[in-house]
């Protein structure tokens, strides 16, 4: 245990000590001359931190100076009552600080109490505990506010990270200093009572077993009685006046000396105004010229000198700010800057700027955190942070979305209309303006709030336009998310997963694949959109076949085969059936004959005119399937299905190419096409 902590425990134990056991006059004084060094120690603490988390200790502090407090007082009590002394701090504040007058002495210790009781423990009690409700009633706002800044790419992971834990700590803070306020109101009731005790109990303790007279056992016992009262007060005056410094402050850059100097005398004209006010005061009234013309000459004086320190040109302030920003673009660092793009650019026009405006209502930045969690549920991917700002390039009512510097889709909205697309014909009784919806290019209309409840009664689907926003942001990320996993990214995903399973991690990674290599494996599936949440499985399997093939290809159909039972459901119907579309046998012995193989992998190399005939064939039962509205999903062999993939990528890449293997045994497989050339 480290000397620091063991002072600690035994400062504890010595508390308990003074309860029990009697100590002499000369070690209570020593123990008093350290409570009033702690108490000085604790209110020069308070006025130099800058904000309250700093002393976050405090609480704490003050329940342990205020029962070693009380251990003292119970301590002084005991030698009064028993042996009449109680040292030599004792004695010198019930004599020399009161003059030897015990009225004084009286007088003294009740207005310490007044002070103390009324003034700043009651303030002090209410400030706690209106800053605590205030500060747990803000929590939700500020928790808001730093998920917003984390989204507009304000503010890092780590420091969103640091500001959430600022938040809840002031928060025990507050709450803490609540309760602890209570520890000195206690304290003040309790010195009120001892020394009433200890003046009764004095005085018949001296005129029953010491035989002195009335008069001479009040007098000795009372300044006695009134020293411990007053050497106990002035400590807790002490900390009474720090919690209040504590609760009341601000945080800001300085402590409060500078924070009071620099804002006490912010306006150089107002002591001006002091000094002539404080020479009339002396040349009208008794009070005489000779004791107001110093003090009055003293703040004109500071006046002068304060206003002529901050009479600094403004052109030279400007041109001061000119040669720094002028430094700033010559430095090499601020060309490097430029190089910066952003994962994910949201961008928008002036009239959309009320979708984030929080003051105006806009929750757009609530639905990204949203969207970014439902992307890490559904897909396994963590989406970066999205850049939202406006650009007054684009139309007002115009918003673009773009990934790594490229614009992948862009739309347009009108805020104070409502969008609804028909469930199948069109009403010609709606009345709206004709629009596509962007996230799937139905057909749809933009009406008015008036025509929305008619609209809805005849099976339209109403949407508001943020939902419009979100919903295509969201559709993007979906068929983007292969583009947002880099190397960085799937490094963060293998740190993550090596805290859970790091034996299958360092069997993958870096031998014998690399993070590269993985990296093309979950980007493949991504592209499919097959979730790589289930990362456990994936690396079992690249574990299995990683020693066999680094073919990026090949590990990615053998771990969508390892995924049977997720893509499977990810399909299937309700009742376990899986509607698809199956090549003909001629069909696959054509594109299995078309595989070339090379010292770089395969790839597949038809004719020009087999795979456009492909294509057609496969178009035409895509194309009648949509006709029943039914999903398409094509199922082939195996040994082909990534071949197909590639052949169809280009003209039908949101069509599920599906293989044998990767469906669960308890599935019906129904055929609903053929796809075949002559």
């Amino acid at each position: 245990m480290k000397a620091r902590d063991l002072s600690v425990l035994l400062s504890v134990i010595l508390i308990v000590a003074m309860l029990i056991i009697p100590f002499p006059g000369w070690l209570l004084s020593f123990l008093i001359i350290i409570n009033i060094s702690l108490a000085l120690l604790v209110i020069l603490t308070s006025m130099n931190m800058k904000e309250p988390l700093e002393f976050s200790i405090f609480p704490s502090l003050i329940l342990l100076l205020t029962l070693f407090r009380l251990g003292l007082n119970v301590s002084t009590t005991r030698a009064i009552l028993a042996e009449g002394d109680a040292g030599k701090v004792v004695e010198t504040f019930g004599t020399f600080v009161t003059g030897g007058n015990v009225l004084v002495g009286m007088v003294v210790f009740i207005i310490l109490i007044i002070i103390q009781f009324v003034v700043i423990t009651k303030g002090s009690e209410r400030v706690s505990e209106v800053a605590a409700r205030f500060t747990l009633d803000a929590m939700p706002g500020k928790q808001m506010s730093i998920d917003a800044d984390l989204n507009a790419g304000m503010i890092s992971e780590q420091q969103a990270r640091e500001r959430r834990e600022k938040v809840a700590n002031e928060a025990d803070f507050y709450g803490a200093m609540d309760g602890a306020s209570k520890f000195v109101k206690g304290d003040a009731i309790a010195g009120i009572l001892m020394v009433l005790i200890n003046m009764l109990f004095g005085i018949i303790i001296g005129m029953m077993q010491n035989g002195l007279s009335l008069q001479e056992s009040a007098s000795h016992y009372t300044m006695l009685t009134v020293g411990d009262g007053i050497v106990s007060q002035i400590p807790a005056l002490l900390i009474s006046t720090a919690t209040g410094i504590v609760v009341t402050r601000a945080a800001s850059d300085g402590n409060l000396g500078a924070d009071i100097t620099a804002q006490l005398f912010a306006y150089p004209k107002m002591l001006y105004v002091a000094a002539g006010t404080i020479f009339l005061l002396g040349l009208f009234t008794p009070i005489g010229i000779l004791l107001t013309l110093p003090i009055a000459g003293l703040l004109a004086f500071a006046g002068y000198r304060i206003a002529k320190s901050k009479e600094i040109p403004v052109q030279d302030e400007d041109e001061v700010e000119q040669e720094i920003e002028m430094d700033e673009m010559k430095s090499p660092e601020s060309v490097v800057n430029l190089l910066n793009i952003d994962p994910i650019e949201f961008e928008f026009g002036y009239g959309l700027i009320p979708l984030a405006d929080t003051n105006q209502g806009g929750d757009l930045l609530d639905r990204v955190v949203m969207i970014r969690r439902q992307l890490a549920i559904e897909f396994g991917i963590v989406i970066p942070v999205v850049r939202i700002r406006d650009n007054i390039q684009l139309q007002p009512n115009e918003y673009r979305l773009k990934i790594k510097g490229n614009e992948v889709a862009k739309g347009e909205i009108l805020l104070d209309h409502f969008l609804a697309m028909a469930p199948g014909m069109e009403d010609d009784s709606i009345e709206g303006i004709d629009t596509v919806e962007p996230s799937f290019g139905l057909p749809a209309k933009w009406i008015t709030e008036e025509v929305k409840d008619t609209a809805e009664m005849y099976g339209y689907t109403v949407v508001d336009p943020p939902s419009v926003v979100s919903t295509h942001i969201t559709e993007v990320l979906k068929q983007n998310a292969h583009e947002l996993l880099g190397r960085q990214e799937t490094k963060q995903l293998i740190d993550h997963l090596k805290e859970s399973y790091p034996i299958l991690v360092e069997e993958v990674t870096p031998t014998p694949l690399s993070i590269g290599d993985i990296q093309k494996v979950l980007a493949k599936l991504l592209r499919e959109k097959v979730s790589i949440r289930n990362l456990p499985v994936i690396f079992e399997t690249l574990a299995d076949f990683g020693k066999m093939t680094s073919d990026s290809e090949l590990l990615g159909e053998y771990v969508r085969q390892a995924l049977a039972k997720q893509i499977t459901s990810q399909y299937v119907d309700q009742d376990q059936l899986l509607k698809v579309v199956t090549l003909s046998g001629k069909v696959e012995k054509m594109v299995a004959e078309g595989v070339q193989q090379t010292e770089h992998g395969n790839y597949l190399s038809l004719s020009p005119d087999i795979s456009q005939a492909i294509i057609e064939a496969i178009a035409k039962e895509i194309e009648m399937l949509s006709l029943q509205q039914q999903t398409p999903i094509i199922l082939c062999s195996p040994a082909v299905r990534m071949y197909v993939r590639q052949l169809t990528d280009r003209y039908f890449p949101h069509v599920p190419i599906l293989s044998y293997n990767e469906l669960e045994a308890n599935v019906e497989v129904q055929s609903v096409g053929v796809v075949n050339i002559d």
